[in-house]
């Protein structure tokens, strides 16, 4: 947890630059679940070093705003998982399936047609990059292993169950390595939690769990409706959030601003650090920081201060990039104004 009260942080994906990936069309997709070159503007001889020119502008950019927590923008990846999911042992890359993705449209995904294990890290240079660049704390995300499981067609697993804790144990492993390599906060996202709160309750929270055991560095799953971007309309609430108090994550990130979320919500998560999602990603429109302060002092009656951390709904990665940095410095202004008012309070008792 960062000293600083209320910090700031993305949930991890930031605007990437035109030059860098084909936003028209990436735009016009699904995020992909597997692999999808095709998006990237630079030959693959030259897109390990536009990634990290990339990066350093996130890096940066995060820094101007005033963003505590910083992660990569999630600028080396196509999507938020298919990074990870398609560097997996047991994944048939040629040959993917097709399945109904949680807004309705068809998507191909992996086909698994042995073990999944992890190789080898997939996101350690990407940390050791991170960690180079800035003197702020650091965050990275990886996908969960329960939406990992519903993003993928077995040929090999009797059941989901049991693929998705072989995913739990590649996660387990990557983890390890990415704090080994610097990480601060570790980030899991399991947005089909929230899509298939059965099956989430069924297995997902195992598979969940079994990913976490054993790590001692600060873990957050990240539960969300979509991107504000691409999935319209919100619920009035979870279907799967309360389930994770019992979990050992220690933090958990949820949207607010979009769905006008009820924030009594959060009484059931206390004890938890919550990532609380003040901005709303279906508009351009750049809040004013009043606006994200008042989304803050809706959880206060609900979440101590300290076990606050602000953030967007969801990725930024979909925003044109003056909106995404417009958002994010709102973001990072409204949280000072409750830090004022909050240290101007205590100084008058």
């Amino acid at each position: 947890m960062s000293s600083t009260l209320l910090p700031t942080t993305l949930v991890g994906s930031y605007a990437q630059p035109d030059w860098l990936i084909n936003r028209e069309m990436l735009s016009h997709q699904m995020p992909p679940r597997v692999r999808a070159q095709q998006l990237w503007r630079v030959a693959p001889e030259w897109l390990e070093q536009a990634q990290d020119d990339a990066t350093l502008l996130a890096i940066r950019d995060q820094e101007r705003a005033g963003i505590d927590i910083l992660t990569d923008g999630e600028m080396r990846r196509e999507s938020y998982s298919n990074r990870f999911a398609t560097a997996l042992e047991g994944v048939d890359l040629d040959n993917p399936a097709t399945i109904t993705s949680r807004s309705g449209h068809p998507v191909s995904v992996p086909r698994v047609v042995g073990k999944i294990r992890r190789k080898h890290a997939v996101q350690v240079r990407d940390v050791q990059f991170l960690r180079a660049n800035t003197d702020r704390r650091i965050k990275i995300t990886v996908p969960g292993p329960f939406t990992m499981s519903q993003q993928a067609v077995s040929d090999h697993y009797p059941d989901s169950a049991s693929m998705a804790l072989d995913y739990a144990d590649a996660v387990n492993a990557e983890m390890r390595d990415l704090f080994a390599a610097g990480a601060d906060v570790v980030q899991i996202d399991e947005p089909w939690m929230q899509a298939f709160p059965d099956k989430a309750r069924e297995f997902g929270l195992a598979a969940l769990n079994r990913a976490l055991a054993g790590i001692t560095g600060t873990t957050a799953v990240h539960i969300c409706f979509g991107y504000g971007a691409l999935v319209a309309g919100r619920p009035a609430g979870y279907a799967f959030l309360a389930e994770l108090a019992d979990s050992p994550v220690k933090q958990i990130s949820i949207e607010t601003a979009q769905s006008k979320l009820d924030c009594s919500v959060l009484d059931k998560l206390r004890g938890k650090t919550i990532i609380l999602g003040v901005l709303d990603l279906s508009s351009n429109e750049v809040e004013a920081p009043e606006t994200v302060a008042g989304r803050i002092r809706k959880a206060l009656p609900f979440a101590a201060p300290d076990h606050l951390v602000i953030a967007p709904d969801c990725g930024l990665k979909y925003l044109p990039h003056d909106v995404a940095f417009g958002k994010m410095k709102a973001m990072a202004d409204g949280a000072q104004l409750v830090r004022t008012e909050l240290g101007a309070a205590a100084g008058a008792r």
